[in-house]
Formats: structure tokens, sequence, C-alpha cells
């Protein structure tokens, strides 16, 4: 007589034919509901505008869909620029009171600023702010989404817990994202609008790491915005598609944590570098590794 091999009864009682079989039938749904609801997890932050800028009648139709922004680049002028001075960012009155902490602020601000300078150093030189310049850079943060850190230090768990038990960690769960709009504009000697954006964007559960701090998102998407911007201002035209090219090695030195290539960016404080990069993958706080700026009179 032949016998058919029995399944395990575990097997046979899963009622998740899906499921990693190594796994607790609990940490597998949860893996599948984290990666089903990931794909649609994104906060939305729609454009807006603050009415700082000299003019917004050059600005083009809106576009993107990650980042959403209306651009408008005056490349002929831009060519024959040589040095570049950045205004400190501020926040129009109905961003700043959604973020609690003036030192919070301060630190988003630092963070585009820092971004910003050291993308333009490619190009320009760098002079300290109130400084004679061929372009002046004025942003104004126009709202911020707070992040809920409540759900940024649960994502934050599931993510790095299920790192060490699956070959893939769970995207961060699509909740209590936070988000950032920005206006900014570069202007010449004359005081003449050579270029402007207004941006916006929104974390996601896929590229966006949650930091348990009520800007984490925001600090991060600052840089995001800082590297369109610079990006628009090096070529002299909109850009298209995503820039594939590798970093400058002054850019790599800078995001490490060290000297910039100019004396002015570090008004703007030091990179936290690969302390920075680590701790973010934990959810640590940004207060906790930013370094602070030398103050502006030392230059």
């Amino acid at each position: 007589m032949r016998y058919r091999r029995r399944r395990p009864d575990s097997v046979l009682s899963n009622p998740f034919p899906f499921s990693l079989p190594w796994a607790p039938r609990g940490l597998s749904l949860a893996v599948l509901m984290a990666l089903a609801m990931a794909g649609a997890g994104c906060s939305s932050v729609p454009l807006k505008e603050a009415g700082t800028l000299s003019s917004y009648g050059n600005l083009g139709a809106p576009k993107g869909k990650l980042s959403k922004s209306r651009v408008y680049v005056d490349g002929t002028r831009l060519i024959s620029a040589n040095t570049v001075s950045i205004v400190p960012t501020s926040f129009a009155f109905s961003a700043a009171t959604r973020v609690k902490s003036d030192a919070d602020r301060v630190m988003v601000a630092n963070a585009l600023d820092r971004a910003l300078c050291i993308s333009l150093s490619d190009k320009f030189q760098l002079v300290s702010s109130g400084q004679p310049a061929d372009l002046t850079i004025r942003s104004v943060v126009t709202d911020i989404v707070p992040t809920n850190k409540a759900m940024a230090g649960v994502s934050t768990v599931v993510t790095v817990g299920t790192g060490f038990v699956l070959p893939v960690a769970v995207p961060r769960l699509p909740a209590g994202l936070g988000g950032l709009a920005v206006e900014a504009e570069a202007v010449d000697s004359g005081g003449v609008q050579r270029a402007a954006i207004v941006w916006s964007r929104g974390a996601n559960s896929l590229q966006n790491t949650p930091r348990v701090s009520e800007v984490g998102d925001a600090y991060s998407l600052a840089s995001k915005f800082s590297s369109e911007f610079s990006r628009m201002l090096i070529k002299g035209r909109e850009p298209k598609g995503l820039d594939i090219s590798l970093p400058s090695g002054q850019r790599m030195k800078s995001w490490l944590g060290g000297k910039p290539k100019y004396a002015a960016c570090d008004a703007f404080g030091r990179s936290p570098g690969l302390i920075g990069a680590v701790a973010a993958k934990y959810g640590v706080p940004p207060q906790w590794t930013e370094k602070k700026p030398t103050p502006a009179a030392t230059y």
C-alpha cells in the first residue's frame, strides 16, 4: 500500500498562502499589509504662494508628481553670473505657526541653505549674506506638514525590526507623513528676478526614512528642494528628469561633514555626515546630530 506524505498542520492551517513560512503569522500579515499600503503612502502638500517673490507672472504651469513646482529661469542672464549670496531662509507666518519650536524652524532653514550653498559651489563662488554678489537668493518656507512623532516611532520599530528578520525591510507605514513647501528666487545686482520657483513635496513611504521629530520629514525634504533649485540655477534651464550625475568631490567632502569649498557655507553649519546617516536609519531626531552653524560675524 502506498502512503501519501502528510503536510505539516502549520501549513494546512495557514490562511495566508503568500505569507513568510519562517515568520510568525501575525508578522507575516503585518508585512503584507504594510507593503500593500506603502504603494499609496504619500503626504500631499499643495503649492502655496506667500507673496514674497518679486514677481509671480513669469512662473510656468504646475508640473511634477513627487515634487510639484512652478518655475522661471532666465538662462541667458544666469550664464554670466559668478558670485552668489544666500539670504538665510525665513518662514511665512502660516508655516511658522505649524512648528512649535523656534530651534526646529532654524534647523530646517539651515539644512535648506546649507544644501543650496554646497550644491551651488560646483559652479559659483559663494559669498556671505549681505556682501555684493551677481545673484542673491531668497527662500521662504510657505508651508510645513508636521511629522507625527508617534507614528514615526512605530514605523522605525517595524522597519528596523523586520530588517533583522526579512531579506528586505518593510517600507515606512503610510501614516503621519510630513511635507514641505518653499518659494525662492534669485535676483541680480539690480534686483531683477532671474530665476524663481514655487515648490512642494510630501514625504512617502518608500523614499523618506521616518525620524522621531515634528520636522523630521521637512528636514530631509529641505535638501530635495535645494537640489532641484540649485540644479536649475547651475544649468540655466528647467531640469528634465532625474539627476543621475555623480556628485563632485567638494560635495562629497561637505556631505561627509568636512570643510566646505567656500567659508560662506559654514554660516549654515556642517553636515552630520556618516553619523547623521546612521542616526537617520534608526529614527533618531535630526536635532541630536545636527551641528551648530558658525557665527556669520567670523567672516
